[in-house]
């Protein structure tokens, strides 16, 4: 028998349904999805010289890797992008940066951008890294709406991706910015090398955080960082059956497209995705990497006849 709720669902059922045949499956996670499909976008408004040890990151200053690095960009920068981001569809924008958190002088800067973002009528975000509960009560009253902090992958596997920071550190960032009052958006990168019972387990760490969003991120193998070599570590089939078990873990989230669907999953896989187990997409370009044109999105969405979250 096949449980509804979240909490109540038990690794060993997730397995079996992960093991179901992939129409199935899918059928399974789309009773949990909606009509409706979110668009958020990002500026990476500090990028590279990261001191974290992130295996997959090609922002790591661990490793040599040839992608452009820039200080934290001007207040007029991110009001510029975010307004392009308002007129392709984003409800939501997000102020992104590199570092393992922002120092006492990030902060100040950091707030005005949110403030700004606010003022253009969307959704204020921002990934900056782990954060104490000092800091998540200064984002909550410059008037943070949203605050972006994966899990990356499932607690096992962690020390695996980094020995930088912890699963309990990252843990304890989203426990901070819960008691602040501010929304959680807590993902996953799928396709680092973890088993599939690691893709459980991940669904099911994601369910004891209880994310307003999930977004979901595909490797993209990087050259000159550890995983450089990693693009076989999952195919089409896994991430689509990745991509339900999470939903059906996790039916009160939205579980969101990031990074590296251009390159991992087909047109046709995409739209499976969408249909069945996706309702949101972090639309344009990723962090260092190329996304898709968010036109060619929404008109994915009319074929689909889903609609656009306004």
């Amino acid at each position: 028998m096949i449980m509804t709720i979240a909490q109540n669902i038990s690794e060993k059922e997730l397995l079996e349904l992960y093991g179901l045949p992939l129409d199935e499956l899918l059928s399974e996670a789309k009773k949990y999805n909606s009509d409706t499909v979110e668009f958020c976008s990002l500026i990476s408004a500090r990028t590279g010289k990261c001191s974290e040890s992130c295996r997959y990151c090609a922002q790591s200053s661990h490793y040599m890797t040839d992608i452009f690095t820039h200080p934290l960009v001007k207040i007029e920068d991110v009001i510029k992008t975010a307004k392009e981001a308002k007129e392709n569809g984003a409800t939501r924008f997000a102020i992104v940066t590199s570092g393992r958190g922002p120092s006492k002088t990030d902060v100040p800067v950091m707030c005005e951008m949110i403030k700004e973002i606010n003022k253009l009528g969307l959704k204020s975000c921002a990934s900056l890294g782990l954060l104490d509960e000092e800091k998540a009560q200064q984002f909550k009253d410059a008037g943070l709406v949203r605050y972006h902090h994966n899990i990356n992958t499932s607690r096992s596997y962690h020390p695996s991706i980094t020995t930088t920071h912890t699963f309990q550190d990252r843990v304890d960032t989203i426990n901070f910015v819960k008691k602040a009052g501010i929304e959680v958006c807590s993902g996953v990168i799928i396709g680092m090398g973890e088993s599939v019972e690691q893709r459980v387990e991940m669904a099911l760490n994601l369910a004891e955080i209880k994310p307003d969003s999930i977004p979901v991120n595909f490797l993209t193998p990087i050259e000159g960082t550890p995983f450089e070599n990693y693009g076989d570590k999952i195919d089409e089939e896994g991430i689509l059956r990745t991509l339900s078990i999470i939903k059906i873990a996790n039916p009160k989230s939205v579980v969101r497209f990031a990074g590296g669907r251009k390159l991992r999953l087909s047109k046709e896989n995409m739209e499976r995705a969408l249909d069945c187990t996706v309702n949101g997409i972090l639309i344009g370009n990723y962090l260092t990497t190329i996304g898709i044109e968010p036109k060619e999105d929404i008109e994915t969405l009319k074929k689909l006849g889903k609609k656009l979250y306004v």
